[in-house]
């Protein structure tokens, strides 16, 4: 319990950090909690061998959650911008595949490692990530299997911001359903999940 704590204020230090030599690339100022990373990997099915692709791990908080849920099945690959994360995260989990890149290049890393098609994509990425052209979210939704699940958080308090609601947008124009969770209280700050079904263009 001591380690867990230890290791909690270590990562919760490290995401300061980074936001404040990077507050663009950086989605938050603290890791996601545990409840908001149970219902970021509800796609996550229990049986078989899911592909799951993860954008953004940070320190891990959804990428710890995701390893329990999968208990050796099937294969996660994450992708990390940053260097420091990224090691982090390839030291904690042995088992993730960890791409250090740019998530602008999703179609050309998962095709030049033969991943596709993707089963569940979880992404922890700040708006910023989606700025550009083409959008990320139809290239998300293109890596997709025809049942796939995608899930994004988006904080409560910037739900009503333009960038927030470009993103909803495009979610809800690539996917037939797209479903907003209750709000997860215990998170710093609240946020909410959206999970979106069923890429359209299959």
């Amino acid at each position: 319990m001591v380690i867990d704590q230890g290791r909690r204020y270590l990562d919760r230090g490290r995401f300061l950090w980074e936001f404040v030599k990077s507050p663009l690339r950086t989605a938050s100022v603290a890791p996601s909690s545990a409840w908001l990373a149970e219902r970021m990997v509800v796609g996550v099915p229990e049986r078989g061998d899911p592909v799951v692709v993860e954008l953004g791990a940070g320190t891990g908080a959804f990428t710890s959650a995701i390893q329990r849920r999968l208990a050796g099945r099937g294969r996660h690959v994450v992708v990390e911008l940053n260097e420091r994360f990224a090691a982090g995260i390839a030291q904690a989990y042995p088992s993730v595949e960890v791409v250090c890149d740019d998530v602008t290049h999703l179609p050309e890393l998962l095709a030049g490692r033969g991943i596709g098609p993707v089963d569940v994509m979880v992404s922890g990425l700040p708006w910023v990530a989606y700025a550009g052209e083409p959008p990320l979210i139809q290239s998300m939704a293109r890596a997709l299997a025809p049942a796939g699940v995608c899930t994004q958080f988006a904080y409560n308090w910037t739900r009503r911001a333009g960038p927030a609601r470009r993103l909803l947008g495009d979610l809800r124009a690539e996917f037939e359903e797209v479903v907003t969770s209750m709000t997860v209280w215990r998170n710093l700050p609240p946020a909410v999940v959206y999970v979106a079904r069923r890429p359209r263009w299959r």
